[in-house]
């Protein structure tokens, strides 16, 4: 069915929420036929919050990744549900809960609801007040990696193991003496194949010196943000990476230097594997990356700015070879201060492109995804953080 079909049999004042909110009909014929699709449904009164809270955990937007009819159609049929639920009801289906207010607060749709009111007017929600959902990610790929690991190191598997335990509970100079008294043993060779898997895998963790490529950077898109009830600076946001958990709680204390307006729906880098912090009493699972003006914070902070078209959970890395194919930690460990120590090498360019300066050899690495360079919009010589 066309979609002028599919608009048609929507009763009113539903039909002309839709037909007056400007949003997208869709980019591809493919969209356009999974924007009627969905309209049919909401036409047909075939949407059930549990199915459609299972499609939503992983969307911002229910056909691709920008807005469309479908969503405002979808937004509409919902508001009599949700302008009655108590919080407990609303809590139950946190992911269809997250996209109604996010569909809600679209400038598009609240201009064409304003003009319909008050059969759709605003429904406030108190999410800040939500049980945290406890997000457990890293234990299992970690779990993964170890099951790789000792696949392909299985014959010398438990010398590894027990290279692993001197290093951290040993001293460095036993640990020395004990290689040379297993490469006296077993002859040089066979220290040297032990050995090798080993220090390559530490490598790839985190031994060594801290280097950038550590850092796991993504695109992510603020799908919500409201004020901290309990910290007047910081901002509670909700931000998409492309997670088949749905989107990460994250808090930002950017509420001094950039209007909540301005944060609704953008488009931004964030870190991902920074430990999670308590941000009075509010988990944060990432951080943005944002610049501060040379002059400091007085003289402003912005995000920074990914290239057009961009998509949340898109990889963004340092230029170089040393750093672009190599793979970041699942998780930094903090005593180590990885960030701390690559963080003062980030700053912003002439032409305002964002960049890490390696403070030895001085060489430049702009901050990238495949699509082009990261910048910020308006300051030169920013310190990035």
């Amino acid at each position: 069915m066309s979609y002028e079909s599919s608009i048609s049999r929507l009763p009113s004042p539903l039909k002309d929420l839709v037909v007056t909110s400007q949003a997208d009909v869709g980019k591809t014929e493919a969209d356009k036929a999974e924007v009627a699709q969905w309209i049919e449904k909401v036409a047909e009164g075939e949407v059930a919050l549990p199915d459609l809270e299972t499609q939503l955990v992983p969307r911002t937007y229910i056909v691709s990744n920008y807005l469309t009819v479908a969503d405002v159609a979808l937004y509409g049929a919902l508001h009599p549900v949700f302008s009655q639920l108590q919080p407990a009801q609303l809590y139950s289906t946190p992911a269809v809960t997250r996209y109604f207010d996010h569909i809600q607060t679209r400038p598009s749709v609240l201009a064409a609801a304003s003009a319909l009111s008050p059969a759709f007017s605003s429904v406030s929600f108190d999410l800040a007040s939500a049980p945290p959902i406890e997000r457990k990610v890293d234990a299992p790929k970690k779990k993964e990696k170890a099951a790789a690991v000792a696949e392909q190191v299985e014959p010398t598997a438990v010398a590894v193991s027990k290279e692993d335990k001197s290093h951290e509970d040993k001293p460095k100079d036993k640990k020395e003496k004990k290689k040379d008294a297993a490469a006296a043993d077993n002859g040089g060779k066979k220290k040297e194949k032990s050995s090798t898997p080993a220090g390559g895998k530490a490598a790839a963790e985190d031994a060594g010196e801290p280097v950038p490529s550590m850092i796991d950077m993504r695109i992510g898109h603020i799908v919500d943000v409201k004020k901290h009830p309990e910290a007047d600076s910081l901002y509670i946001e909700q931000i998409d990476l492309g997670e088949e958990t749905g989107p990460r709680t994250v808090v930002s204390g950017l509420v001094n230097y950039i209007p909540i307006e301005e944060m609704r729906d953008k488009y931004l880098v964030c870190i991902c594997n920074l430990k999670p912090a308590n941000m009075r009493g509010v988990k944060s699972f990432a951080m943005v990356l944002a610049a501060t003006s040379k002059d400091g914070k007085d003289g402003g902070v912005e995000l920074i700015q990914p290239p057009p078209g961009c998509k949340p959970g898109e990889r963004v890395y340092f230029e170089g070879p040393d750093y672009e194919n190599a793979q970041p930690l699942a998780q930094m460990n903090p005593k180590k201060k990885i960030f701390e120590t690559i963080q003062p090498g980030f700053t912003t360019l002439n032409t305002k492109e964002a960049v890490w300066i390696n403070p030895v050899t001085k060489s430049v690495h702009r901050i990238r995804t495949k699509d082009g360079v990261c910048v910020a919009p308006n300051f030169v010589g920013a310190s990035l953080s």
